[in-house]
């Protein structure tokens, strides 16, 4: 008899994930602005990346993501800022996350960034992109991710890169 389940195969149980704290000289971070592809007043900010594609490493797939989403292809990548699991429903689906955030530094103000292979999805769910200062962060009343990025911004410029990947703690929506 045969299992015609195992033919199919699984998703994985948890996507791998890079995403990228880009700062420009002037220690602006990049955000996103997404929404419910099916609700566009359900709205965040986020972090440019995605999931890896392949057998590429994670800072590939941070650059790859930074690309195809800001147009942004200059960015010195550094060190892994952060991890976290998160888990959350978009798009009529819930979605489990291992996070990486890299470190990333552009040399000039890059003032439009401008998505260039964005995804159906994406297409469906992406407002535009938005440079933010550490001050603007902390004043923001709009949902932002991860929840605590203005405490942790305030924190990678007073103190610079942690000497090891901090893990944050998990967000289940």
């Amino acid at each position: 008899m045969t299992d015609h389940a195992s033919a199919v195969p699984a998703e994985p149980a948890v996507r791998q994930v890079a995403r990228v704290v880009l700062l420009d000289p002037e220690d602006r971070i990049l955000l996103m602005h997404g929404y419910e592809p099916d609700d566009p007043a359900d709205t965040w900010w986020f972090t440019p990346g995605g999931g890896l594609e392949g057998d590429e490493t994670r800072a590939e797939a941070a650059l790859r993501e930074l690309a195809e989403e800001t147009g942004i292809t200059d960015a010195e990548l550094g060190p892994v800022l952060w991890q976290r699991y998160c888990s959350f429903p978009f798009d009529g689906r819930r979605w489990d996350q291992d996070e990486w955030y890299y470190l990333a530094r552009i040399r000039r103000t890059a003032t439009e960034p401008r998505p260039q292979a964005l995804t159906e999805l994406e297409t469906r769910s992406l407002a535009g992109l938005r440079w933010w200062t550490s001050a603007e962060l902390s004043a923001a009343r709009e949902t932002v991710y991860p929840t605590r990025l203005a405490e942790l911004l305030r924190t990678l410029l007073d103190e610079g890169p942690p000497s090891a990947p901090v893990v944050l703690a998990p967000e289940v929506v």
